[in-house]
């Protein structure tokens, strides 16, 4: 029997026995336990309230890898339902309302109390990215990227961000209890002190100091895991997570998937799935899917962030000693910030940039993606637009991120779209495009720079730039219309009908990256406008609606492509031969053989002689070469290089052998 529903009162041997065994009871006609009780397994235990007992027999594993026997040893239970093939051991206070449920395991606990009223961590309201109060979130267990995004940062909404508000409030609402739960083969050893805190099925929680107000949710094939000498209070952590080496939490919440520990520090701060902290601090930051940062002396406050990487030292202001902490900062999606960059809220990065030095003036990039952002000496931004468009790095981080997902066995509620090439990049790039143009074309020869939303660019910079972006556009728009001519072939449907856009698409010149999940901005503004008329009502309706929208990420991005390329090329997709298909794959082989040939240059950066300085300690000139040979090895041989080269082989024989189905499908 997993459950305590069938309990009887204990017989009058039984209770003779379990004082024998130093057991007391404020009343023993409220213990009732199952037919198949064995009172040995009971022992120095107090019981006050009502209590029910499960079958203890047997043995449990515990995390350690040791088999110990079932029951209940030297504990105070109040209150308490304790199911089948339990093992609860060396209470030091007591376990007051509580539902323990089959195969948990709690050892040495000092504390562990469900308070009347208890949400668990549900319902509580923080003051996210801008630390003076104004954009929320309400804190529940199924809270999302896109809900927290769409209730922190639409607040020109405010009747939309009310009814999400009700949503959240509703749930915690259904939750609220006045005993918390212990979920089947959960695990807690040495925890000091844990109040108000629901803990899932599986977790394990081990020598945590404090834990209140809380849910930790767990599942079978996404444990959770809570560590040493944690401390936490108002936060729910989600499945597959882990807090561990003495990480504080107040008012947090943890998505899917995320690693805090080694120290860390986070208050009134929503982290997504994949995230990893640690050594450093946050203060009401909104750290999207796969924000990650490491290092002791990083501070991120008053931010937003999402597949972003943080740099030793990384810190913002968002006080100006004037009206409190009211400035805020947005670090649109791959963003990097070198060691000791600092900004001064507010401001705003375009899409995988990196931001190196110390800037001491506002600026706003967000249409200039893949730049290279560094402050002058004076402070001031200098901005490169699109250099990092070809570079290494970025080229690395859109193949690791969808590897490293850690969201195992449980629902996935975060949408995430892991394109780095996407309407919502290569839009911004075209319309940057545009501007370096014109700037290019009215700027007077005689001035040496010009100011783009604060950031200052050499004007001989201007034309360089729009090659970064005119190559980047490029390769997305020739490989979208290559994919769909392939996938017509492969499904032997007509090419003309593949390059048509699916009546259920949605076309959108602007897209959002609503907090890791990229849409057209015209399905942002439905969702909004169902939530607002009652359409969606629920936080089930809520995840059920953006998983709608990410089945159609695929036949919406076609839209949006094909539109651009005709824009783009001035071609009329729904006229195009095969001669003219040919020709456009061919362009594909050109241009992304050119991307992948500089992503390979950049990493020879990586061997020059400069990289060199240190190698040989203590031998010849000759051993200088002979030591990075040894520890670093080739250019050639180096397996990221060698993948670029071999990507150029494999687009090569693709598009041959696209032009050869092409030929005999046209002919």
């Amino acid at each position: 029997m997993g459950n305590t529903t069938n309990t009887k009162a204990l017989t009058q041997a039984q209770i003779d026995t379990l004082q024998l065994q130093g057991c007391t009871a404020r009343d023993w006609a409220q213990v009732t336990v199952t037919d198949t009780l064995d009172t040995t397994c009971i022992k120095n235990v107090d019981f006050s309230g009502q209590v029910q007992i499960g079958n203890l027999s047997g043995t449990i594993k515990t995390p350690q890898g040791l088999t110990k026997p079932c029951g209940i040893y030297n504990a105070a239970l109040a209150n308490c339902t304790v199911a089948d093939g339990c093992r609860i051991a060396n209470v030091g206070v007591h376990i007051a309302n509580y539902n323990i449920e089959a195969g948990a395991c709690i050892e040495h606990v000092g504390l562990m109390q469900t308070n009347p009223g208890a949400t668990f961590g549900n319902g509580i309201e923080i003051s996210v990215l801008n630390e003076a109060g104004g954009r929320e979130i309400v804190l529940f267990d199924k809270l999302s990227a896109q809900f927290a995004y769409m209730m922190c940062l639409h607040r020109y909404r405010p009747k939309m961000v009310a009814k999400l508000k009700s949503m959240a409030m509703d749930y915690t609402e259904s939750i609220k209890s006045d005993r918390g739960t212990v979920g089947a083969n959960a695990s807690l050893c040495s925890v000091k002190e844990l109040v108000d805190v629901n803990i899932g099925p599986w977790a394990r929680i081990s020598q945590a100091s404090s834990l209140k107000n809380g849910s930790i949710l767990s599942c079978e094939t996404g444990p959770t895991t809570i560590g040493t000498d944690v401390i936490a209070e108002d936060f729910i952590v989600a499945e597959s997570s882990s807090v561990t080496g003495g990480a504080v939490l107040a008012e947090v919440f943890v998505g899917q998937g995320c690693q805090v520990g080694k120290q860390y520090s986070a208050e009134g701060s929503v982290f997504f799935a994949n995230c990893e902290a640690f050594h450093g601090e946050a203060v009401s930051i909104f750290a999207g899917p796969y924000t990650v940062t490491h290092h002791k002396s990083s501070l991120l406050i008053a931010g937003q962030f999402s597949f972003y990487n943080a740099g030793s030292g990384t810190n913002q202001s968002n006080h100006m000693y004037k009206l409190g902490p009211c400035h805020e900062g947005k670090l649109l999606r791959g963003t990097k910030t070198g060691s000791f960059s600092y900004m001064m809220w507010p401001c705003r990065v375009g899409p995988f940039s990196v931001v190196l030095g110390k800037h001491s003036t506002n600026f706003d990039t967000s249409d200039f993606p893949f730049s290279h952002i560094e402050a002058r000496h004076d402070g001031k931004c200098m901005m490169v637009p699109g250099l990092h468009l070809t570079t290494v790095g970025t080229v690395r981080d859109g193949a690791k991120w969808p590897q490293r997902d850690r969201r195992t066995g449980c629902e996935k509620r975060d949408m995430i779209d892991f394109d780095v090439f996407s309407p919502y990049t290569i839009g911004k790039m075209i319309k940057a495009r545009t501007q370096l143009k014109d700037l290019m074309d009215t700027t007077d020869r005689a001035i040496d720079t010009v100011s783009i939303g604060g950031a200052l660019v050499k004007r001989l910079i201007l034309r360089i730039s729009q090659k970064y972006y005119r190559t980047g556009i490029e390769v997305y728009l020739r490989e979208k219309l290559v994919q769909r001519i392939e996938k017509a072939l492969a499904d032997k449907t007509d090419l003309k009908d593949a390059l048509a856009v699916d009546s259920s698409a949605v076309y959108s010149d602007p897209w959002v990256d609503l907090g890791g999940q990229l849409m057209p901005k015209q399905r942002l503004d439905a969702f909004e406008d169902a939530i607002e008329n009652g359409t969606i009502d629920s936080v089930d309706a809520f995840v059920a609606a953006t998983r709608k929208i990410h089945e159609a990420y695929a036949e919406d991005e076609w839209a949006w492509a094909q539109a651009a390329y005709e824009q783009v090329f001035s071609v009329d997709t729904a006229s195009m031969t095969g001669d003219t298909l040919q020709e456009a794959a061919n362009a594909l082989v050109k241009v992304k053989s050119k991307f992948f040939n500089l992503v390979a240059a950049d990493a020879d950066k990586e061997f020059a002689e400069t990289s060199q300085i240190g190698f040989g300690q203590d031998g010849e000139l000759e051993d200088v070469t002979n030591d990075f040979r040894e520890v670093r090895g080739e250019y050639l041989d180096n397996a990221f290089v060698k993948d670029m080269k071999q990507k150029v082989l494999e687009l090569q024989s693709r598009i041959e052998d696209l032009n050869r189905q092409i030929e005999e499908k046209t002919s």
